[in-house]
């Protein structure tokens, strides 16, 4: 069974006057849409759930209990088409997410880029993870990632303004990705850095580069990644954007959540 549950524009919009009512005050379903996919699954057939929103949801019985979630969002006329497509295994999905999914709104605000002093203590009740990470997403198939592996050039340029010439490198980062399903599929490979002594504080990790690649079944590939000036400067407490001496975690991963890291070190 597919069952279609969400929200219109109407429930999904900016409030911008007094006669035009925006914001809603939490991220649940509407009305008795839950209690309808819990009746459904009750009956024991199969379900597909399909999602159309504007906005995260927080749908942690939903996810824990409906064995396919599809995420359409808001999307155009050709939508029926493209989910007919993955639904009947014509197309194999490969979206990730652009944003993180709560399990609760009181769990608002959560987002994978946090600075070191947001705790993110857990809640008595439940654990401080979000219900969907920051570029999640699921195939048909699956995919398995190596470590990552870290090729500096000798010899590493000195910290200072940033510049995007090519020749400001600081390394390369190789990772192999396997294609370990039965179906060929595509694969959105992340990039996250994060530097871990710095005179301004920075996030646990920032999205820097990602790339798509095409695998079949059994195929492995290996993707790099530039490590140039843009991905490791920021703008500092002068408003300079330099590139600080010090260590920085180079993370690769199929998302914010899974990533496996090396260490690189960029000294004066």
């Amino acid at each position: 069974m597919v069952v279609v549950v969400g929200e219109n524009e109407q429930l999904s919009r900016e409030a911008w006057g007094p006669n035009h009512f925006g914001d809603m005050p939490d991220l649940r379903l509407q009305s008795q849409q839950e209690e309808l996919v819990k009746a459904l699954v009750a009956t024991g057939k199969p379900v597909v759930v399909y999602l159309m929103h504007g906005r995260p949801l927080a749908i942690p019985w939903i996810a824990q209990n409906v064995p396919a979630i599809v995420d359409g969002w808001f999307m155009g006329e050709e939508a029926g088409n493209a989910f007919a497509n993955i639904l009947f295994g014509d197309a194999n999905p490969s979206g990730k997410l652009t944003i993180t999914y709560p399990k609760n709104t009181g769990q608002v605000p959560v987002y994978y880029n946090h600075k070191p002093s947001a705790q993110y203590f857990d809640y008595v009740t439940e654990d401080k993870k979000p219900l969907f990470p920051f570029g999640y997403g699921l195939s048909y198939t699956s995919f398995e990632y190596s470590k990552p592996r870290l090729i500096v050039p000798p010899p590493v340029k000195k910290t200072g303004l940033a510049s995007s010439e090519p020749t400001d490198v600081y390394g390369t980062i190789e990772v192999d990705v396997t294609n370990t399903g039965i179906m060929k599929g595509d694969e959105i490979v992340q990039l996250y850095v994060h530097q871990k002594v710095s005179s301004v504080t920075r996030p646990v990790k920032e999205l820097k580069d990602f790339t798509r690649i095409t695998l079949d079944p059994g195929q492995k590939k290996t993707v790099t990644f530039t490590i140039d000036a843009s991905k490791l400067a920021y703008w500092n407490a002068d408003m300079q954007y330099v590139v600080e001496e010090g260590i920085f975690e180079i993370m690769t991963g199929k998302n914010s959540n899974d990533v496996q890291k090396v260490e690189l070190k960029v000294g004066k």
